[in-house]
């Protein structure tokens, strides 16, 4: 996902929202992306869920943030 920073910012949000220590995941999510384990991916979905959600019909989210 490292050309979607936007979609990679919040995969990693949600991931270490939702798997916050050793306890939940053994891994980081740097690690967890580069094996693509069943976190990672459970937070990409939920990204791309959101996405969806905040993107209306039609409409683009900008490539890069307003600066």
């Amino acid at each position: 996902m490292q050309h979607d920073l936007q979609l990679r910012a919040a995969a990693r949000a949600i991931y270490e929202a939702c798997y916050p220590s050793d306890e939940w995941t053994p891994v980081g999510f740097e690690e967890a992306e580069r094996y693509g384990t069943v976190h990672y991916r459970q937070a990409v979905d939920g990204a791309c869920r959101a996405r969806r959600e905040l993107v209306g019909t039609g409409e683009q989210l900008p490539l890069f943030g307003a600066a």
